[in-house]
């Protein structure tokens, strides 16, 4: 559970008035470590700061004790906390007895070859929970690899107050098993929910994908590859259409312009270069982990554990890094361009008219069935619609309203800019203009679904090529007033606000 442990003080305040660990209290103190682990992500939470405090006060009183395993162990089940937002002077008391125990612990002597520290990674964390307890209790069952007697070592505890402090201060221990900044996994669990299409209730998309443009401007030398890379990533998602933030792309894009020269001159003398991941998700956590020293660190060390992976130098050449930017840079223009830029629709004339100027109906009704292929018709023909709908006769007006609602609803994921601009345009108008009291036929007006919708449209418009469907509806409906303003209304009320930059004016 996150937040308060009501437990915390009074089962440290048993720990701390016996001169050796007690196990019943050292397995209870164990699980609120293990809580504060799990549940590092707490501002300031006054339990967990106290929790931290005694661990450390416990530590820093006797750096060299018996117990010292215990508290660099407790300390290290916490550090991810103190990489969040704890109280004031909780790290420095936390890192003061860890650097204290650190300098202590490594002045004795063993005759063991090596200790559990030097193999135990981020992975194994999970276990300590259960490990703890055991370690000072011979009665109890031991599953570990190693013996108890090197997890009890002083320089085993040394290690592990290396570790902790790792943890606090990513890349400062060079001698403990590298891990990722915790920064940095919530950088990954955070864009892996945003590039599968789910992102967390409280994620500024807008805000998420611009700090990484961010990051890449002013990424150091080590870190630009990863940081590029995760560029790469969010620009699948923000060209997909699911952005519709001018300011994001263009972050985007200036972040890339300003990597470019750097990449510049880059030669290599590799035969090829290993193929990035191609999915988002994938590729973000990769750059993610080579954004750092420990990321590298531990990429390189999976690497060679598994004998699986190109070797790093390899999958961050700067040649390889110079085409990832070339192509991420024109993959970015060319979707601003579509997504924020001028639309020309004057092909569409060939494409929707019939050869004496008239209307294509078939065609149009056709194109604006919602069916999934219709989506690849449907921002030009929206808009097409739209611009030609102020200068076509009454029945043809009733007509291309009719098929900009219908097209502009079958973009996907969101139409561009220029679309919604064209189409509010016509919209708006025709949902402010002014109604007669009622309408002037006697049926119901025409259904916008179904093949009642086709075959309604298309007979309303020629109704001596298209004979009439199971529902009929007559023409005074088709060109009601008050009909278009409904029709209007849905769109507007649709198209209204969806892009943040910029409020949608009429297009020219």
């Amino acid at each position: 559970m996150a937040g308060t442990l009501p437990n915390a003080p009074r089962v440290m305040k048993t720990v701390m008035d016996t001169d050796d660990t007690d196990d019943a209290a050292l397995d209870e103190l164990s699980e609120i470590w293990e809580d504060i682990r799990e549940n590092y992500q707490e501002s300031g939470n006054s339990d967990y700061d106290r929790t931290v405090l005694d661990c450390a006060a416990r530590l820093a009183a006797d750096p060299g004790g018996e117990s010292a395993h215990v508290w660099t162990i407790g300390l290290t089940m916490m550090a991810p906390y103190l990489t969040w937002l704890p109280g004031e002077g909780v790290v420095r008391q936390a890192v003061a007895a860890l650097e204290t125990a650190d300098r202590t612990l490594r002045e004795h002597h063993c005759a063991h070859d090596s200790h559990p520290y030097r193999s135990h990674d981020e992975a194994e964390d999970e276990h300590l929970v259960e490990l703890l307890p055991a370690l000072d209790d011979e009665t109890a069952a031991w599953v570990e690899e190693r013996p108890r007697d090197e997890w009890r070592c002083p320089l085993n505890a040394a290690g592990f107050a290396r570790i902790a402090l790792d943890i606090v201060h990513p890349g400062s221990v060079p001698d403990v098993p590298p891990r990722l900044p915790a920064e940095a996994k919530e950088a990954i669990d955070t864009l892996s929910a945003l590039l599968h299409g789910y992102p967390k209730p409280w994620t500024d998309i807008d805000g998420e994908i611009s700090s990484h443009a961010s990051e890449l401007s002013g990424a150091a030398p080590a870190d630009r590859a990863g940081r590029l890379m995760v560029v790469r990533a969010v620009t699948w998602y923000a060209v997909s259409g699911m952005v519709r933030t001018k300011s994001v792309l263009d972050d985007l894009i200036a972040a890339v312009e300003e990597t470019l020269p750097h990449l510049a001159d880059a030669v290599c003398g590799h035969d090829g270069h290993p193929s990035l991941p191609d999915s988002g998700p994938a590729a973000a956590e990769l750059g993610i982990e080579l954004s750092s020293a420990g990321g590298r660190n531990v990429y390189e060390q999976s690497r060679i554990r598994s004998g699986r992976n190109p070797p790093l130098e390899q999958v961050v050449c700067p040649v390889l890094m110079a085409e990832i930017a070339d192509e991420t840079l024109s993959l970015l223009r060319e979707r601003h361009d579509e997504i924020f830029g001028e639309r020309d629709t004057s092909h569409a004339d060939a494409e929707y008219l019939r050869a004496d100027g008239r209307l294509d109906i078939e065609k149009l009704v056709e194109r604006t069935d919602h069916k999934s292929w219709n989506e690849q018709y449907a921002d030009d023909l929206a808009l097409w619609a739209a611009r030609r709908h102020a200068q076509s006769d009454e029945r043809d007006r009733a007509v291309l309203l009719l098929v900009a609602r219908q097209a502009v609803s079958n973009s996907y994921p969101a139409p561009p800019l220029a679309v919604v601009r064209g189409v509010l345009s016509t919209m708006r108008p025709v949902a402010a203009a002014p109604l007669p009291a009622g309408c002037s036929h006697p049926d119901e007006h025409p259904t916008l679904r179904y093949a009642r919708f086709r075959e309604g449209m298309a007979h309303f418009w020629d109704p001596e090529a298209f004979p009439p469907g199971a529902e009929t509806r007559s023409p005074e409906s088709w060109t009601c007033p008050r009909f278009a303003a409904s029709v209007a209304e849905g769109c507007v009320a649709e198209l209204r606000g969806l892009y943040k930059d910029e409020e949608p004016s009429d297009a020219g």
